[in-house]
């Protein structure tokens, strides 16, 4: 068999993507939908994100990105622009996570994450600042509001036991707790979708739209709140996560699959999962 042959079984017709299009969309609306969110394979997470930037976020503030196996810290300063409206700068160190860390218990993972910001905070002399902290934490969390999200499963290579089922929020609190050296005002838990959605607002008021392609991919928007069933209230527009990494979790994209997507996902973390 040439290349050209095992490359080809790769190539869907123009008619293949329309209806894996017309499946994701159908997986998108019963995510919606509070009868048929549970088993929808692409869950439509409501993040309690209710607008876009409007003017008044300035100040310093600390951000932490989890999402892979680099974990990233940075200081954010949003001031004002006669010109744009907004300046943004922006100082960050990239921390490597070790393996025994993604794989081992929750405790180990978030103690780990509280000493990256410590020594971030010694390099830049912070330590006597409680500021207010943004975690973007990329993986599938239920929020029950801003600053508090359940942990639904890993994706992406981590497997920290006890984190699951989980208030993400409380787990990194706990572990600034223990820590001791210095404290923060943990304010929003966000997916990375969200953030790269609002971070793009800075530069075109128009963005609606986040999405991810790198470790995992992944997408948000803001969707009416008369259409997201499982949080109260049809005033206004709220932000969704799609989570669309799980589409095909259910079966949807069986006949899509090849041998190679197979074996694959048979030797992955989490087989069945994130096709």
């Amino acid at each position: 068999m040439t290349v050209e042959q095992i490359l080809s079984e790769f190539l869907l017709s123009k008619e293949d993507l329309e209806e894996v299009m017309r499946r994701m969309r159908r997986e998108m609306e019963r995510g919606l939908r509070v009868e048929t969110h549970n088993e929808a394979s692409v869950k439509m997470l409501p993040t309690y994100v209710r607008s876009t930037p409007e003017g008044s976020e300035v100040g310093d503030f600390l951000a932490l990105d989890l999402g892979g196996t680099n974990f990233r810290v940075m200081l954010v300063k949003v001031g004002e622009d006669e010109e744009r409206g907004w300046k943004v700068e922006t100082k960050h160190h990239m921390y490597s996570i070790p393996e025994d860390t993604m794989t081992g218990t929750a405790e180990m993972l978030f103690d780990y994450i509280a000493g990256c910001i410590s020594d971030f905070l010694d390099k830049h002399n912070l330590k006597h600042k409680k500021l207010p902290l943004g975690f973007t934490f990329s993986f599938p969390v239920r929020h029950e509001d801003l600053d508090k999200g359940i942990l639904l499963n890993w994706t992406k290579g981590f497997k920290a036991s006890g984190a699951e089922g989980n208030n993400v929020v409380g787990l990194l609190r706990d572990a600034i707790k223990r820590r001791g050296d210095f404290e923060m005002d943990v304010v929003a838990m966000v997916n990375d979708t969200v953030a790269t959605m609002i971070s793009c607002y800075y530069e075109d008021h128009s963005c609606e739209v986040g999405m991810i392609v790198g470790t995992g991919c992944n997408a948000c928007y803001m969707e009416e709140m008369r259409k997201v069933e499982l949080v109260e209230g049809e005033e206004g527009r709220m932000c969704v996560n799609t989570e669309w990494g799980a589409f095909g979790d259910n079966g949807e994209l069986e006949d899509f699959r090849l041998e190679y997507d197979r074996v694959i996902d048979e030797t992955s973390l989490n087989p069945g999962h994130q096709l």
